[in-house]
């Protein structure tokens, strides 16, 4: 089985339903073991629960194969009148409502184990040279499970409300920055990233959200538990949870109607994980995690921005409003409503550029910053009397 060429899926299932032991699994445990596998971490090592036999899967391989066989485990708990593949393919359809994205072109073919291929394939994996490893583990995939819990509520009501997923999100980048918070020695990057979380809320509105607002977005215990592993992944950023970081976590679990024992066995189990598994996670071979997010996701958001200069520039002379918004921004701090207003019109020039697709990713949106960042070398040197070129 090899999750890099076509028929992967079929052959998977295949597979996996002379070894169905996971289907039977509970929802907890389930889950306990797609964190062993280390895909809630966001770093695939193995397959959940063995399903398959790892063999010499690479770990975006085996990210493919985890989250599609967390997607069939909630099938299997409410199936639908619809086969599998319709079913994850109309999820995703509805996911990808009603704002377009990366998606758009994969949506309208005939409904085939190949196009949820396609689709899986999109979701985890873009271009080596645009999606830096670092990158993908630390971020990107970390959030799937986001994936997972908007299905699961698909399959109750067949359908899924942006506001969910906007909820599930803004929580997440919430309670992260509040962990970031809590540290007692902050180095630069660390500084950093809590700006570039700050600034990048894809969801912002003129409401500030605040850590006691976004806990009644968690309402099941899986929603809850994966909070306080995300919780943990960002306490272990500078590879140890320190005293402060242990209160903020013991905290959170007392604020989310969570017994302290289940906040211990997180953060045990993130000391196991990244303990036993350092030689296999590239990010842990970096002094800084933080740094080493950082410094990848500048260099790759520059690459992007080069690769792309004509269709941005072209895209941004056509939208006059944004232009003016880039340019003052060259020489005031903007507000907070203008800032609002230059990230969605950003947003919609990246949705027309397909290469800009990492973006559209679960938590693509705190690379927003940087971005911006990037973007006014593409104007003119009027825009920037005080510009040094390099």
């Amino acid at each position: 089985m090899n999750p890099s060429s076509s028929g992967w899926i079929k052959k998977l299932l295949k597979i996996a339903s002379t070894n169905d032991a996971y289907l039977k699994l509970s929802e907890k445990t389930f889950y306990n073991e797609l964190k062993l596998s280390g895909f809630i971490y966001g770093s695939n090592l193995s397959v959940v629960n063995n399903v398959v036999d790892k063999g010499d899967l690479t770990d975006e391989e085996l990210c493919k194969v985890n989250l599609l066989l967390a997607l069939h485990y909630i099938y299997n708990a409410k199936p639908s009148k619809e086969s599998f593949a319709d079913s994850v393919i109309n999820f995703y359809k509805n996911f990808d409502q009603p704002k377009s994205s990366f998606f758009d072109g994969l949506l309208g073919e005939k409904k085939s184990h190949a196009q949820v291929e396609v689709i899986i394939n999109k979701r985890i994996h873009i271009d080596d040279n645009i999606l830096t490893k670092n990158f993908s583990y630390f971020i990107t995939n970390a959030l799937l499970y986001i994936d997972v819990l908007a299905y699961q509520k698909f399959l109750i009501t067949n359908t899924i409300s942006e506001k969910y997923i906007q909820q599930l999100e803004i929580a997440i980048e919430t309670i992260t920055l509040n962990v970031f918070d809590s540290k007692v020695k902050k180095t630069k990057y660390d500084e950093s990233l809590i700006k570039l979380f700050e600034a990048s809320r894809r969801y912002q509105s003129s409401v500030s959200y605040h850590y006691n607002d976004v806990l009644k977005y968690l309402k099941k215990p899986l929603e809850k538990q994966y909070i306080i592993d995300i919780a943990c992944i960002a306490s272990w950023s500078d590879k140890i949870i320190d005293i402060d970081e242990h209160k903020f976590l013991v905290q959170l679990s007392k604020d989310l109607h969570i017994k302290p024992e289940v906040v211990e066995q997180s953060i045990k189990d993130i000391n196991t994980f990244y303990i036993l598994n350092s030689d296999q996670i590239p990010l842990l071979s970096s002094k800084n995690m933080a740094k080493s997010f950082y410094d990848n996701s500048s260099k790759m958001v520059s690459k992007l921005i080069s690769r792309n200069s004509k269709r941005l520039m072209k895209e941004l002379r056509e939208s006059k409003e944004l232009m003016v918004l880039l340019s003052q921004s060259t020489s005031r701090e903007l507000t907070e409503e203008e800032q609002k207003k230059m990230q969605e019109q950003l947003m919609d020039i990246i949705k027309s550029i397909p290469s800009l697709a990492i973006f559209m990713l679960p938590g693509g949106g705190i690379l927003l910053p940087l971005f911006v960042k990037f973007i006014p070398k593409l104007l003119p040197s009027a825009f920037d009397e005080n510009r040094i070129e390099e």
